[in-house]
């Protein structure tokens, strides 16, 4: 992010950004708040795109290992539901980052719109201390507060 003070230009980076008092964030200009909020959910999509796919390699490798008839399913080995268990919670872990990276993505298409940050319920700006905390929330706390919904 880049912020002009006395004509120096001054980059900040998402870390940076992150660690902004609310008082500092309020006082960022709203293309600055967009900029230090693109890179922090782009920042997160990498991180997100990196376990999603860590976790699917790790489940296809215990799948590819685990060869029929080489477990043994008696009364001291458990390896079997062992392996079966790791590979469905890596696969479900995955899936939580691909969800995570598709409301992401939802949020850069809001930034383009010119709707991010605002309430997808009651049509309120949602304020920019929530949103630094999640990024890609499309709720502000009173609607999230008032009803059981996916992660906003």
């Amino acid at each position: 992010m880049v912020s002009k003070t006395k004509d120096l230009v001054v980059t900040i980076s998402a870390e940076e950004y992150l660690d902004l008092s609310d008082e500092e964030l309020d006082a960022l200009s709203p293309e600055q708040f967009l900029e230090g909020q693109t890179a922090v959910l782009n920042a997160e999509r990498l991180t997100y795109g990196e376990q999603a796919s860590a976790l699917k390699a790790e489940a296809d490798l215990i799948a590819a290992e685990a060869e029929p008839g080489d477990t043994q399913f008696d009364e001291e080995s458990g390896e079997g539901a062992t392996a079966t268990i790791d590979r469905e919670r890596d696969l479900a872990l995955a899936a939580q980052a691909r969800a995570a990276i598709e409301e992401i993505d939802g949020a850069l298409r809001k930034m383009q719109h010119a709707t991010y940050g605002v309430c997808e319920n009651c049509h309120q700006p949602i304020p920019r201390a929530r949103l630094r905390a999640l990024p890609f929330a499309r709720l502000c706390v009173r609607c999230k507060e008032g009803g059981l919904s996916r992660r906003s």
